[in-house]
C-alpha cells in the first residue's frame, strides 16, 4: 500500500529544486504532492508535479504583522483540510517560513514531520521546527548552529541532485573552446553582469573561450550584444529548468554558493570559483563553499575583493591547469559512490521506518 507524502516548499529555486528532486525519489513508491507559495511556482514544472498553493506571508514587517498573522491562521485551517483530504501521512519541509502553516496543521493531526537542510548552516525555520520533526536530512554532519540535543535526528545523505545529472556526469565532453559558466543564482547577480564582462573580454584575447552566462531576463539582450560585439561565442539565459544540460558543457564555473548549485557542479565534476552572497542569512553561502574549499575542489573570492582578484585567478587557471586538474580529481573522489540509487535507498529507508 502506498504512502501519502506532502512536500512543503516555496520562495527561491534553492528551496523548490530539492523539493522536486525529493518528489522524483518518492513518486514511484508513494502518492506525493508539493505545496508552494506563489513565488515558488516559477521554479516548478506544473505539467509534471502535483501541487497546491499555500501562499504564506512573511512576518518580518512590523506594520503588516497583525494582518499577516491573521492570514497565517487562515492558512493553518487551509493546510489542515489539505492534509486531511489527501490523507497525508508524512510532511517533508525543505525549510523556510513558507512551511509554517502546514507544520502547525501537521502537529495538530499528529503527522510525522521531516526536514531537509541543504546548507552548512542550520536555517532559522528548520531550527525552530527541530523539536517537532522526527528526522532532518542533512548533507553534512557538521552543521553550524545545530543544537547538540537534536543530533540523533540527523540523517546524512548525499546532496539532492536530479537523476539526469548523474547520467550526464559519466559522459565525455568534446569542447574545442574553454567553456566558462557564470551563474548568479535564481535571482541573478549584478556583480557578475556588470563587473565581469570586461575581464572576460581581456582574457579572451589570450585564450579561446566561450561564455555561458545566466542572468536576469532584462540583461539577456544587453549581455548577448556585448559578448557578440567582442567576438566571444556565448549562450545567455535566465531561469532554465534544464539548467544541468547547459551546465554540463562548462569547464569552469563562477557562481554564487547556493547549496543546490554547488551540489550540481560537484556531481558534474566542474571546478568552480565561488563568490558567496554576503547578505545570505547567517552567511550560509560562505559555509557551503568552505566545505568544497576544505576538500580542495574550488576557489573562493569574497565579494568585496571580487574585482581585484577574479582576473588573477582566471588567468592562473587558464595559464597553468595543474591546480584546476587537481580540483577536478578531488571532485571525483568527493562523489565516489554518490549515485541516485544510493540516495534513493537511504531516503526511502528512513521515511518508511515506523
Amino acid at each position: 500500500m502506498k504512502n501519502f507524502f506532502l512536500i512543503s516548499t516555496g520562495g527561491s529555486g534553492g528551496h523548490v529544486l530539492p523539493a522536486t528532486i525529493l518528489y522524483d525519489h518518492l513518486c514511484a513508491d508513494a502518492d506525493v504532492i508539493i505545496s508552494t507559495d506563489k513565488r515558488g511556482l516559477k521554479y516548478l514544472d506544473k505539467d509534471i508535479y502535483k501541487f497546491h498553493i499555500i501562499d504564506t506571508p512573511r512576518l518580518n514587517n512590523i506594520f503588516f504583522f497583525p494582518i499577516n498573522l491573521i492570514k497565517i491562521l487562515i492558512l493553518v485551517f487551509k493546510s489542515f483540510f489539505l492534509l486531511k483530504s489527501y490523507k497525508i501521512e508524512k510532511l517533508i519541509s525543505t525549510g523556510g517560513y513558507m512551511s509554517l502553516p502546514l507544520i502547525i496543521a501537521a502537529k495538530f493531526l499528529k503527522i510525522n514531520i521531516y526536514l531537509i537542510e541543504p546548507n552548512h548552516v542550520l536555517g532559522r525555520a528548520n531550527k525552530y521546527f527541530l523539536n517537532s520533526c522526527k528526522k532532518i536530512f542533512c548533507y553534512t554532519e557538521k552543521i553550524i548552529n545545530f543544537p547538540d540535543k537534536f543530533n540523533k535526528k540527523k540523517i546524512i545523505i548525499n546532496p539532492l541532485v536530479k537523476k539526469e545529472i548523474y547520467d550526464l556526469s559519466s559522459t565525455v565532453k568534446s569542447n574545442t573552446k574553454f567553456n566558462l559558466l557564470i551563474v548568479g543564482g535564481s535571482q541573478g547577480a549584478n556583480i557578475f553582469d556588470n563587473n565581469l564582462k570586461d575581464i572576460v573580454v581581456n582574457i579572451s584575447k589570450k585564450n579561446s573561450i566561450r561564455v555561458i552566462h545566466q542572468t536576469n531576463e532584462k540583461n539577456i539582450c544587453i549581455l548577448k550584444e556585448f559578448y557578440s560585439k567582442n567576438k566571444i561565442e556565448n549562450i545567455i539565459f535566465s531561469f532554465e529548468k534544464n539548467f544541468h544540460k547547459i551546465a554540463h558543457q562548462a569547464d569552469l564555473c563562477i557562481t554564487r554558493a547556493g547549496a543546490s548549485t554547488l551540489a550540481e557542479l560537484s556531481v558534474l565534476n566542474i571546478p568552480f570559483i565561488a563568490v558567496p552572497l554576503p547578505t545570505s542569512k547567517d552567511n550560509h553561502q560562505l559555509e557551503n563553499a568552505n566545505y568544497y574549499k576544505i576538500n580542495n575542489c574550488c576557489w573562493i573570492i569574497e565579494q568585496n575583493f571580487f574585482e581585484k582578484k577574479i582576473n588573477m585567478v582566471l588567468s592562473e587557471i587558464l595559464e597553468d591547469k595543474r591546480d584546476y586538474l587537481e580540483k577536478k580529481e578531488n571532485l571525483k573522489k568527493l562523489n565516489y559512490q554518490n549515485t541516485w540509487i544510493n540516495v534513493n535507498q537511504k531516503i526511502l529507508s528512513n521515511l518508511n521506518e515506523n
